[in-house]
This record gives structure tokens, C-alpha cells and sequence, in this order.
């Protein structure tokens, strides 16, 4: 795939910018403040519809502007494509594939695939596990866009049932009975089935992903490093997937939520499921996040945005856009 134009209006410290990418490689120079990284994030958008640097779109927004906007075009093996987010202040997001409103933003995504690799991310060795965990479900999203809806899906369940187990905490501690007893249980079993239904469609497939995913990475780290070293990636679940099938995932699922449900009544929130995945990366049987040199970890990442562009090129068909971001 290849990103022929990208405009930006009003967006970050763009009032109106129309950029042609007229070559394969494209570098971007200027001094520090000047919006080169805002470019690539602009880009990100249209693949994630995430920013790794905000969460809120008004962060987005020019500061005197009410509403912001990414247009592009892009040239896949099937033919040309327009792409647009509106963004705004006040109010939601809408999404455009050839200038026709998309209704669901899920139809948006799988369109424009790119791997960025920056500065920030050797946070992805150092820093903490929800850090691997939005790396995992990034790149899912991007290979299997409907595991964006099975990832929110999952949220809202894991929301009712905290607020659930926090009613019931409150309760308890002021010695109340708002809901009696038996209801506590018959809804706890409800919110623990689709807890377990929602999370073991999460945790497949992030395992699966991560099976295809780690001999490629362990090839380009063993390329990187001169054979020196040997990586290991090691997806360790919350809930253990001893197989991959789904009632079986279930099951262990529900048997743990069983294990810890004294604990969750008493702390208040959801101890089982995804949510407290972990990724673990060893270097020559060492924990690359405790023992690793910067040298190491930033080694370990490069093989790792190296195999995510191979990954996504075998499943998608097409190379995706690479975006490097101050990454000397």
C-alpha cells in the first residue's frame, strides 16, 4: 500500500496542511515543535483510530478550531481509496471511506495498516504490563479488524461487573441490604458467563496472534544482534489456555472467577481475565524488562516492529506503512 497524499485541517498545530508523498521513502526535517511527529499521528489515526500520545480528541482539535480533520488517499493492490476522520471538541468522531459516512467506525479499520516505531516505545519492555497488552490488541486490530468490537465488548462487561462488585463492597461495609444476598449471586453468575465467553475470545486470540508472531521476531533479533542473543516471547494469560478451544477456555475461565471470588468481593473489582494479561520477554533466558541494557531492550522492540510489519504483510497481502519517530 502506498499513502499518496495525507491534508490536515485544524488538526494539532496544522490550520491547513496538504503534504504529496511522491516517493517510496519519505523523511521529514525540521526543527523540534514544528508538527513532524503530529504527521505521523495523523497517519496512526487512520490506521488504530488511536493516538498513542492522547486519549481525548479535543487534545486533537487545533486550540482555536471547534472541529479538526485528516483526509487521505491511498493506493492499495485493489485500487485507490479516500479515507477522512472528523474530529471535534465537543461531541463524537465520524469516519468517511470514499467520502460516504460509515455508520459503524469498525468498517474504518483494516483499510490503512502502518507499524510505527518511536522513542516511546521501549516503554514497551520497560513499562507496564497494560503497556504489552494495548501493543497486543493494536496490532489484532489491525490484522482482525472485528476484534476492536470483541475487545470493546469485553470492556463493557468487565465495567458492569466492577461496578457490581463495588456495590456489593459498599454494601457490605456499611452493612446495608439494598440487594439482598441470593440476588448478589444470581447476578455475579450472569456477569461471570459473559465475562468468560467475551474474555476467552480475547485471550485465543491474542495467543494465537503471539504464536505467529514470535519465531519472526526471534528471526530478526537473532539477525539484529549477530546470533548473540536469543529472544524469547512468552504470552503468559491470566486465565491459562492449556488448548484452544473455546469451551475449554470457558470453563477455566469460570473455574478461576470461582477460585478468586473472595477476593474480588472484598477488593471491589474483577481479578480474572485479560485485562491482567502479561507479555514476557526474555534475552538469553533473562527478563529483557529487569536485566536488559537500553542497548538490549531497544534492539528487542526494533526485531519486534520488524516482525509486525511481516506479520501484517503475510495476513493482509500488502506491506504496510512504516513510521519511524525519532528513533535514533
Amino acid at each position: 500500500m502506498y499513502l499518496k497524499t495525507l491534508q490536515l485541517r485544524q488538526f494539532r498545530n496544522y490550520q491547513n496542511c496538504l503534504v504529496h508523498f511522491n516517493a517510496p521513502k519519505t523523511i521529514l526535517v525540521g526543527d523540534n515543535a514544528q508538527g513532524k511527529s503530529n504527521l505521523l499521528e495523523a497517519v496512526e489515526l487512520l490506521a488504530t483510530l488511536k493516538s498513542h500520545r492522547s486519549v481525548r480528541d479535543r487534545e486533537l482539535v487545533w486550540e482555536e478550531a471547534a472541529v479538526g480533520e485528516i483526509r487521505a488517499n491511498l493506493e492499495r493492490a485493489y485500487g485507490s481509496v479516500d479515507l477522512s476522520i472528523t474530529l471535534r471538541n465537543q461531541g463524537r468522531r465520524t469516519v468517511a471511506l470514499n467520502k460516504e459516512s460509515l455508520r459503524r467506525q469498525l468498517d474504518f479499520l483494516g483499510i490503512l495498516n502502518a507499524v510505527q516505531f518511536s522513542s516511546l516505545d521501549l516503554e514497551l519492555v520497560r513499562g507496564a504490563p497494560e503497556r504489552r497488552r494495548h501493543w497486543l490488541d493494536a496490532i489484532l486490530t489491525q490484522l482482525e479488524p472485528i476484534y476492536a468490537y470483541i475487545l470493546q465488548q469485553y470492556n463493557q462487561i468487565l465495567r458492569q461487573r466492577n461496578a457490581l462488585l463495588k456495590k456489593i463492597r459498599r454494601q457490605e461495609m456499611e452493612g446495608t441490604d439494598e440487594l439482598p444476598y441470593q440476588d448478589q449471586i444470581d447476578q455475579l453468575a450472569l456477569w461471570d458467563a459473559q465475562l468468560a465467553t467475551a474474555g476467552s475470545r480475547v485471550t485465543r486470540r491474542r495467543g494465537r496472534m503471539l504464536q505467529r508472531l514470535a519465531p519472526i521476531a526471534r528471526a530478526w533479533h537473532t539477525s539484529i544482534s549477530g546470533a548473540t542473543e536469543v529472544l524469547d516471547i512468552n504470552y503468559a494469560p491470566n486465565v491459562s489456555i492449556e488448548q484452544d478451544d473455546p469451551e475449554e477456555v470457558q470453563k477455566a475461565f469460570l473455574d478461576k472467577i470461582q477460585q478468586r471470588r473472595l477476593p474480588e468481593r472484598h477488593q471491589g473489582t474483577t481479578l480474572v481475565g485479560p485485562h491482567r494479561d502479561e507479555v514476557e520477554f526474555t534475552i538469553n533466558q533473562t527478563p529483557a524488562r529487569s536485566y536488559g541494557s537500553q542497548g538490549q531492550q531497544r534492539t528487542l522492540v526494533l526485531a519486534l516492529k520488524l516482525a509486525e510489519l511481516k506479520l501484517i504483510e503475510e495476513v493482509v497481502g500488502e506491506p504496510p506503512l512504516l513510521l519511524l519517530d525519532d528513533v535514533l
